[in-house]
């Protein structure tokens, strides 16, 4: 067992101790170091700090692990020893331990090591003030972490990081170790303790920072879900109030002599229209007066939840003292500690290389339109071999087809998530990005881009294409001029993007839920059943080996689930009002779910820094654009709101003025339905009761005689681009109006920061008024009312006047004023 020892202490196993080289210090001890610190806005300055010592029985702060094969490989364990020794110049000491199959390392890093880095602590973790610097003892564990990480993740001397020895087989894992976790998995990582606010700053103090973040935007979030879901909820109930007062509903129950043409190869005869009676009323629910409002309501809902989002943010950023924290400046301190010669890579832009990855993006974009169609031929051929391989389905060979069409849909978005994760990495490899946090901005634009296409393509489909181009019954679009093309179901479109919006987003939310928890948990147990030591140390670091590994991407998937969430909450909200109510339900499961698995059931996850959520309220933003143009269209297009409205008052019997004693829609479904004659079928006789029908209808509004547009068709069609324009830009203005009145940042923050920066230039030691550079007023520092320096509410009205504000010296020069302003 080796065991690199320290400074001025024995070993508990009797190891004497010795002072390994301090790396780039030239000596430890008493001697200084020269770091670069500096406060927020500033530039980076030099500062003298001196160096302190470890105490040996501070914990491992991290564990590497590799198999014992590879001790047996010469090559394998000379790189294990140059990486360890390497370690040990730099101030870290390492201890060995072995099991039955694996070898682990201790990882520990002296406080001389925190010292160099000292840059680190200037911010928030330190508990002395800015610009002192903190014992040894106020070292955060966070922080400890994140700068053992970057010491392990930089080059050392043989130009190997621990990413590669890991990639080349040397380690096979390196990893924080879990310690003081207690806390949180009794207030927070438990199912009981579904309905507690979240400990927020347990959370930061534990993981870091950026999943603090994570874990607060999702649970307001889910706070901000609940008024959605009582909406949406109302309006789906409402139409519960109308079921059975429907106008159109009722006209469609006693539609008994009306005959449907025939709307697939499947199923050739003519169908009654008041056997749809029961799908009627149902697509009353969702596609009812309330549609428009709720619509417009959720466009609304986003802008204020990102608004007051952003203002939450700022009042938690500032308690945590991370509101002017720039993390590219930190990257560059990080940078120049590490290596005294380091460049910072300067901003490049290549129209060649952006040119390559749009047109790369594009045809992977092409390639999930692509799914779309190849979910369209399925359930062409899904219907043709249901009907003839199950003929005891019936009528309802149509809602198989869309069931497991939906699954289809499901198995799609998991394989291609792989593919469109493998892609999004490969384009920012070929991008350049210049610092960490530029590729994971990048990554998350381009992942999210092809994510989007996977997961929305075949609703697209469905809301605006489906039944659109299929022609006219005597005259029908097949494909490979063989199998006809789907139509949408008899009582209209929407009830098709409902059904598809209703089984993705249960689907998804319900098998992600159980595989994101279920695999963990399965897995960690068969990794558990093995044997442990009897060593309390060693047990303790192969229970965390044993936890399922964590990546750079364990924080991002988190992220992207919420995201793809929030588009189906708010994107064809118009078509399932009931999309908060499920997101809302999922999220309060979703926050001790991730809880759990990051507590119990995976290893430690590298602290990070952060002051915000970086790209996400972007992506956040996009999707809330987006959301208006889609719910515009689905009412336009797809629900049956136009139709009746300009039937109500262009064709309807109200159209000369309201009559109590008539429905302003009686008449709309004779008005809505286009008319066929079944002598203009290509083989009418293979219909089934063709023989006692000589005309059927169909849903739209072509003429008799060759089943052309008509005027009122054209009509309508004005009609509905009118009301999406305007509904879009109504939709529009209020958000912008909404961003306007609620500020980003409330002004007790503003306030805050502005008497922070006022206390620090106090504590800067300006000069005071009537200060000049010259002898003479060298001479005034020390008496005189002149010296005095007014920092606050402190200064009086009399003192305000005689400041340097108010006076003119002899001789030009600068004057500042600090409590005067």
């Amino acid at each position: 067992m080796r065991v690199s020892p320290l400074q001025g202490h024995a070993h508990p196993d009797g190891v004497r101790a010795e002072a390994p080289p301090a790396g780039p210090a030239p000596h430890l001890g008493e001697e200084s170091l020269r770091i670069l610190v500096g406060t927020e806005g500033d530039s980076l300055l030099l500062m003298d700090i001196n160096t302190t010592e470890t105490e040996a029985s501070e914990p491992w702060d991290y564990v590497l692990v590799a198999d014992r094969c590879t001790q047996r490989n010469p090559r394998q364990v000379q790189r294990q020893q140059q990486f360890l020794e390497e370690l040990e110049r730099k101030g870290f000491c390492y201890k060995a331990r072995e099991d039955q199959e694996k070898v682990f390392f201790g990882i520990r890093a002296d406080n001389r090591v925190f010292d160099r880095y000292r840059r680190l602590l200037m911010e928030s973790e330190a508990t002395a003030p800015r610009g002192e610097l903190a014992g040894p003892t106020s070292i955060p564990a966070t922080t400890r972490i994140r700068i053992v990480n970057f010491v392990l993740n930089s080059k050392m001397a043989a130009g190997d990081t621990l990413q590669d020895l890991v990639k080349d087989g040397v380690f096979e894992a390196g990893f924080p170790l879990h310690k003081g976790e207690e806390d949180l998995k009794k207030k927070w990582a438990r199912w009981r303790n579904m309905f507690q606010q979240q400990p927020i700053g347990d959370i930061r103090n534990y993981f870091g920072e950026k999943v603090a973040l994570y874990f607060a935007w999702l649970g307001w979030y889910t706070y901000m879900l609940v008024p959605a879901a009582v909406v949406g909820l109302i309006i789906f109930l409402s139409g519960f109030a109308h079921f059975e007062a429907s106008q159109i509903s009722r006209e469609i129950c006693e539609a008994h002599d009306v005959y449907m043409c025939p709307r697939g190869d499947h199923n050739p005869r003519y169908q009654r229209l008041s056997e749809t009676c029961a799908f009627a009323k149902l697509t009353h629910l969702f596609d009812n007066e309330g549609t428009v409002l709720f619509a417009m309501f959720m466009a609304l809902w986003a802008t204020v939840f990102l608004e007051l989002w952003k203002r939450e943010r700022a009042r938690v950023v500032l308690q945590w003292d991370l509101y002017g924290w720039d993390e590219d400046q930190e990257e560059m301190a990080l940078g120049l500690i590490a290596c005294p010669d380091y460049q910072p890579r300067l901003h490049q832009h290549s129209y060649m290389r952006s040119t390559v990855i749009l047109l790369l993006s594009l045809l992977m974009i092409c390639l999930m339109i692509g799914m779309a169609h190849v979910l369209v031929i399925y359930r062409v051929l899904a219907a043709a071999l249901f009907s003839s391989a199950f003929p005891f389905l019936g009528e309802q060979v149509t809602t198989a087809v869309v069931v497991t069409g939906a699954l289809v849909h499901y198995v799609s978005i998991l394989v291609m998530t792989k593919i469109n994760k493998y892609v999004a990495l490969k384009l920012c490899d070929f991008e350049k990005p210049r610092t960490f946090s530029e590729r994971e901005s990048k990554f998350t634009i381009k992942f999210f881009t092809l994510q989007f296409f996977a997961h929305f393509s075949s609703l697209i489909y469905i809301a605006f294409i489906l039944g659109r181009i299929n022609g006219n019954p005597g005259k029908s679009v097949r494909l490979a001029g063989l199998w006809k093309l789907e139509e949408c179901h008899l009582s209209g479109c929407m009830m098709d993007l409902f059904v598809q919006m209703a089984i993705i987003m249960g689907l998804k939310q319900t098998l992600s839920n159980c595989m994101e928890y279920l695999g963990p948990w399965l897995a960690h147990k068969c990794r558990s059943m093995r044997a442990t030591s009897q060593d309390p140390e060693l047990r303790h670091w192969q229970r965390n080996y044993r936890l399922n590994p964590v990546n750079t991407f364990s924080l991002f998937g988190e992220f992207m689930e919420m995201m793809i969430q929030y588009g189906f909450t708010t994107v064809f909200v118009a078509a399932f009002p009931l999309a908060p109510l499920l997101a809302l339900f999922s999220n309060l499961a979703e926050i001790r779910l991730d809880a759990i698995k990051m507590v119990r059931l995976q290893r430690r996850l590298v602290p990070r820094k952060a002051k915000d959520i970086g790209t996400w309220l972007q992506v956040l933003e996009i999707i809330g654009v987006l959301a208006v143009i889609a719910n515009g269209m689905v009412i336009a297009f797809t629900s049956e709101f136009i139709p009746r409205v300009v039937y109500k008052y262009r064709y309807g019997p109200c159209r000369q003025g309201a009559h109590p004693a008539v429905d302003c829609l009686t008449g709309y479904v004779n008005h809505s339905l286009s008319v066929f004659y079944t002598k203009d079928f290509q083989n009418p006789v293979e219909i089934e009761g063709s023989e006692n029908v000589t005309e059927c209808r169909y849903r739209d509004y072509g003429a008799a005689q060759n089943s052309n547009f008509t005027e009122q068709s054209w009509f309508l069609l004005a009609i509905r681009l009118a009301f999406l324009i305007l509904f879009e830009h109504v939709a529009l203005c209020v958000k912008l109006i909404a961003a306007w009145f609620v500020p980003d940042v409330p002004q007790s923050v503003k306030n805050e920061v502005l008497k922070k920066k006022h206390q620090r230039l106090g504590e800067a030691g300006l000069p005071g008024p009537g200060v000049g550079p010259g002898p003479e007023s060298r001479s005034t520092r020390d008496s005189g009312p002149r010296a005095q320096t007014w920092s606050g509410p402190r200064a009086g009205q009399e003192a305000k006047t005689q400041s340097c504000c108010h006076h003119r010296p002899p001789q030009p020069w600068l004057c500042v004023c600090v409590g005067g302003l």
